[in-house]
């Protein structure tokens, strides 16, 4: 069934000059595109309550209002995929993200995704923007995700990634010896040489990291890190800015491990991971009806708590 959606954010500064469709895509990055300019021509998407086209340049400062009916785009197929369901009820559902998939259709994966998923899990999710999907984790990191499943939780857990209240905290295994905890305070950015890549630079959106080592292990350290900002491949890109990638990160990481004095297992195991091993342990929120605080868990995945046995296997085989 079709869902009304009433929606306003203001214009920052930043995006003035900008056209009023580009504008909107910046504030509700939850839309398409097309959409968006749909909206904006049927007089559904406003600026400061009047109709404008979707050409027309913002000064800044401006509200940018929805008030529209959602109705499924048939842009995203259902698909039976196995879920790991974690918690679902009326607004939310949380589910333990397995390594390999892909949360959004994207070029190269069309199908086969966590939205593809969700929607066989719930086929009113099609009325929802991504069909309810507010954050992601990249394909190979594992872990615990949270999705809307009404309008309202929508909107509540969009404003809690907005404001920081909604946390989540990683487990990591890096290479090196770690100091025993810090903080990343890095701005990150899309990489101007390399656009599949993000970057520490100056001037990029402000990023922080909080890492604690739990233990140390044979040319690595099993870290747990949280997050104060949501930017895309944050972890990745900091622990490879202070110089401790993660294990397993082709895009990121530094080449094979050729730690001198290591365990021939240990050195087998690390350079041998196949992917980041990175997962999404804890995720905490405010329910959005009952406003009451939630914290849901996604066990370690099996490789990564393979991996850190090896590791510790590793010291005793010497």
């Amino acid at each position: 069934m079709p869902r009304q959606i009433s929606l306003s954010q203001q214009v920052s500064e930043d995006s003035a000059g900008s056209r009023l469709d580009q504008a909107a895509v910046e504030l509700f990055p939850d839309f398409s595109r097309g959409r968006l300019q749909q909206w904006i021509k049927l007089g559904e998407l406003t600026v400061d309550g009047r109709r404008a086209k979707p050409s027309a340049r913002v000064s800044g400062g401006e509200t940018l209002s929805i008030e529209a009916m959602m109705v499924s785009e048939g842009e995203v197929e259902a698909q039976d995929i196995p879920l790991d369901i974690i918690f679902a009820d009326a607004h939310l559902v949380v589910v333990n993200k397995p390594v390999g998939l892909v949360v959004h259709p994207a070029a190269g994966n069309w199908q086969g995704t966590l939205q593809n998923a969700l929607l066989n899990y719930d086929a009113e999710l099609d009325t929802l923007p991504r069909s309810g999907i507010v954050h992601r984790l990249d394909k190979d990191t594992s872990g615990v995700m949270v999705v809307a499943r009404s309008l309202k939780a929508h909107a509540s857990l969009v404003n809690q990634l907005q404001t920081r209240s909604m946390s989540r905290v990683y487990e990591a295994v890096v290479k090196g010896e770690i100091p025993a905890a810090g903080t990343i305070s890095a701005s990150i950015e899309r990489n101007p040489r390399d656009r599949k890549k993000m970057a520490v630079r100056q001037g990029g959106k402000t990023a922080i990291s909080h890492y604690r080592l739990i233990q140390r292990l044979p040319g690595t350290s099993h870290v747990e890190v949280s997050l104060e900002s949501g930017r895309t491949h944050q972890i990745r890109v900091h622990m490879t800015h202070i110089g401790y990638p993660i294990v397993g990160d082709t895009l990121y990481g530094r080449g094979p491990i050729k730690q001198k004095g290591l365990p021939a297992s240990a050195i087998e195991a690390i350079n041998g991971f196949p992917r980041q091993a990175l997962h999404a342990r804890t995720l905490r929120l405010i329910h959005p009806e009952s406003e009451e605080l939630c914290e849901f868990h996604a066990p370690l995945a099996d490789d990564m708590r393979e991996l850190i046995a090896t590791l510790k296997q590793s010291m005793s085989d010497g």
